[in-house]
């Protein structure tokens, strides 16, 4: 099928779909709910580091820039998942690989907490990141390509908020059980998305999009994957600005409200669990909003909405602005990225899109996963609020830039 003339640079892909593309498949609901739950889970996972970063340090006798390695560590390592997964599913079917990921991400996360020393934990936590960055391509895709094209958006929204989810919870776990059993026995809890993929071997049958468009062999998939470069390119940009939003307003936050404002581990828990409602609210509304007014401009509308917030989100003079600034910012970073599963999924051809969009995240993601480290390191000379920040105020207006450069296609019709 040929593509339609270029547009800001990126191929366009004809919307009209087929009789069977109109379809809703009967499991969509199952489809969503295990995108969801297992991006929740995996978000959970990486955010117990977070929220134990400290307690860790302390442990392994090693510095907030050190623990934060750990942290750098998952982020760049998360690209090979996708690279890893994405093909298999755009090879072999989405349900298959989810399967497979849930379980390997399992099991490095309770062995995370088994680790004797600082090398091994940081060992391990590379080899999550493996995990973690092959559950969101593939799971995206198989739940996009299966929920009603006028709702994608709302669903998108939906499903984006499990990372919201997973960190409230880690937080919530944090602040409920730290104190009692210390961190080791939360990373215990992070087996959980074992049983996920049971869930789905049961109630998720194969991506009907993917029955129809698949290719018959490695050779045919290659080929269509370097004939999108262009695209991927710009989903590369795209998702190191979005990723460089996400990371550089949450990753160190526990930390900032440790260190600066002296807030004990109760009150800095229960800081970021608050903000993550935000982040599911904002997620969800920014979904919604986007199947009205359009991809682009929804994420756009959150990502300055984050600049007018960044005041209150580092510089609030009380507890309860405090409380309201975290609010407010996740809900404008949330906000945009609750667009992102379906924006990037509308963007790719139906036969690579288990590979491209989660490929391109992830790439995203290594080239943001040194602002952790960056940030802890401009705090020392500065202050977390000062680093936080700037950091902030340069990352959402370049994320703004790159999403306004690019092009969309609401609601189109998978399956041509």
């Amino acid at each position: 099928m040929c593509a339609a003339p270029a547009k800001n640079g990126l191929l366009q892909w004809p919307t009209v779909a087929s009789s069977a593309a109109s379809s809703v498949p009967s499991d969509h609901r199952a489809a969503l709910l295990a995108g969801y739950l297992g991006w929740t889970l995996d978000a959970f996972d990486f955010f117990l580091v977070v929220s134990c970063l400290t307690a860790i340090g302390r442990e392994f006798h090693k510095s907030d820039a050190e623990m934060a390695l750990t942290l750098t560590a998952t982020l760049a390592l998360r690209p090979i998942g996708a690279f890893l997964f994405g093909l298999l599913a755009d090879r072999y079917g989405r349900r298959g690989p989810l399967m497979a990921d849930l379980v390997f991400y399992s099991v490095m996360e309770v062995l995370s907490g088994l680790a004797p020393n600082y090398t091994t934990f940081l060992i391990l936590r590379a080899l999550f990141g493996v995990g973690m960055g092959g559950e969101w391509g593939v799971g995206a895709s198989l739940a996009m390509e299966k929920v009603p094209a006028r709702l994608r958006g709302l669903l998108s929204g939906f499903l984006q908020q499990g990372y919201a989810m997973g960190f409230l919870l880690a937080s919530v776990c944090n602040l409920l059980l730290f104190n009692r059993l210390g961190w080791r026995p939360l990373f215990f809890i992070g087996g959980l998305p074992a049983l996920l993929a049971l869930f789905v071997f049961r109630h998720v049958r194969e991506s009907e999009v993917w029955e129809r468009t698949k290719h018959e062999s490695w050779g045919q998939l290659g080929r269509a994957i370097a004939s999108h470069w262009k695209l991927f390119l710009y989903m590369m940009v795209l998702m190191t600005a979005m990723n460089l939003t996400s990371h550089g307003t949450q990753d160190l936050y526990p930390t900032f409200l440790e260190r600066q404002r002296g807030l004990s581990v109760a009150a800095k828990n229960a800081v970021s669990a608050f903000s993550m409602v935000g982040a599911i609210l904002g997620g969800t509304l920014c979904g919604y909003l986007s199947d009205r007014y359009g991809r682009r401009r929804a994420m756009i509308w959150a990502l300055l909405g984050g600049v007018v917030a960044i005041p209150l989100w580092a510089w609030a003079p009380s507890i309860p602005l405090l409380f309201a600034g975290g609010f407010i910012m996740q809900a404008m970073v949330q906000g945009a990225w609750g667009v992102v599963p379906a924006h990037l999924s509308e963007l790719s051809p139906d036969s690579v899109r288990g590979f491209l969009p989660g490929f391109g995240y992830q790439m995203g993601v290594l080239f943001s996963s040194a602002i952790p480290g960056i940030e802890a390191e401009f705090a020392h000379r500065t202050s977390y609020a000062t680093a936080m920040s700037a950091t902030a105020l340069v990352v959402f207006l370049f994320a703004a830039i790159a999403t306004a450069l690019g092009t969309e296609r609401k609601a189109a019709k998978f399956g041509e």
